[in-house]
């Protein structure tokens, strides 16, 4: 079996421009329609997209490869690195905070190079303890095959079945600076293919013991947002990519024992990422729903605290909103809550729900 590292024209990837064309066009236009929507929600609702959109992020790209992290850990982690204070935030586990770390800097330093020191520093932050479960692991340096060849199998131990074996150890220094070159190297190439190409290239050296997977995908965000010129992410690749890890796992192996024609990665990864932003619907579900609240109610008399119970009520309240937890909730009496309550039933933005229980309560009008 000969992989694309081991031919004699390796790394000279080429592709069909003019077949790429109209997906990295139709690509391009959702990325431009998303980016205009979010700009006219007003930033603190776009910090609190980035927020769910980097959560589910990393959140997805450990799933890829089998790693389940506590979202509320994640959530927390990023938030608290953005300087956002959400309720009920928790502390995370050093191997969240790994994770998040290494997202933070590719997507809010998409600016700064990738550079050796960069990747080690990414990956000894996702092995906080020098181990792969329970396997020891040379972290924050490249692999040295000291074990035998890296490669990729599935099947049970003793029926193992080879999917793919990456480039010995010894041609790690030059294969790695050459992709680092590339990276940051000035490009005519396109940043959304050269994000794609990016991707490809990197896991197909596969430097790293493990990880190599998670830190490939960061390397695509980290161009994706050098296509935007941007630091807010709005949409999420490994989120997708997770929907689809079968085919993802079957277009990296039929591309890694190809050519290095990669036309077909190429349009993989375009469709995946058109799909990404189009499933911003679903993701961002939750924000939208605010942002077109608060345009329906634009220049309505809303108070501070009005604002403040109305955003809870938005973000899914717990319970039944009464006037006693509105008091609590807004550091006021209650005579000022009723008054706060049926300010907003007089313009139409709560109503009083159906008789029950020992308490009034109030939702908010469809």
């Amino acid at each position: 079996m000969t992989y694309i590292h081991e031919r004699s024209d390796w790394p000279q990837f080429t592709w069909d421009q003019e077949k790429l064309a109209p997906k990295l066009a139709a690509v391009r236009h959702r990325q431009g329609r998303l980016l205009g929507r979010m700009e006219a929600i007003g930033f603190p609702l776009r910090k609190e997209a980035v927020l769910e959109t980097l959560t589910l992020d990393v959140v997805k790209s450990s799933e890829i490869e089998g790693a389940v992290l506590n979202s509320e850990q994640v959530r927390s982690s990023i938030a608290r690195r953005l300087g956002m204070d959400i309720a009920g935030a928790i502390p995370a586990d050093r191997h969240v905070e790994g994770v998040v770390e290494m997202m933070l800097d590719a997507t809010q330093h998409f600016d700064k190079p990738l550079t050796a020191e960069r990747l080690f520093g990414w990956h000894a932050a996702l092995f906080p303890t020098g181990r792969s479960g329970l396997h020891k692991i040379i972290v924050g340096a490249w692999r040295n095959d000291s074990t035998g060849p890296m490669q990729v199998v599935s099947g049970p131990v003793g029926r193992e079945k080879v999917h793919f074996e990456a480039p010995k150890a010894k041609r790690l220094r030059a294969e790695m600076a050459q992709f680092i070159n590339w990276a940051n190297k000035k490009s005519d190439i396109d940043p959304v293919l050269r994000s794609a190409l990016a991707h490809l290239w990197f896991v197909t050296i596969h430097p790293f013991d493990d990880g190599n997977g998670r830190i490939a995908r960061a390397i695509a965000d980290w161009a994706l947002a050098q296509s935007e010129n941007s630091s807010q992410r709005f949409y999420s690749m490994s989120s997708q990519i997770r929907l689809e890890r079968n085919d993802y796992y079957d277009i990296l192996k039929e591309t890694q024992k190809g050519t290095l024609d990669v036309t077909e990665w190429m349009e993989w990864f375009l469709g995946c990422l058109d799909r990404a932003i189009a499933g911003t619907e679903s993701s961002l579900a939750g924000v939208f729903r605010k942002a077109k609240f608060w345009e329906n109610t634009a220049g309505k008399n809303i108070n501070d605290r009005q604002h403040l119970i109305l955003n809870k009520l938005l973000d899914g309240f717990e319970g039944k909103l009464t006037s006693s937890k509105w008091a609590k909730l807004a550091k006021c009496s209650q005579d000022t809550a009723q008054r706060d309550i049926q300010a907003l039933i007089g313009q139409g933005i709560l109503v009083k729900d159906a008789a029950g229980g020992r308490s009034t309560s109030y939702s908010l009008a469809d």
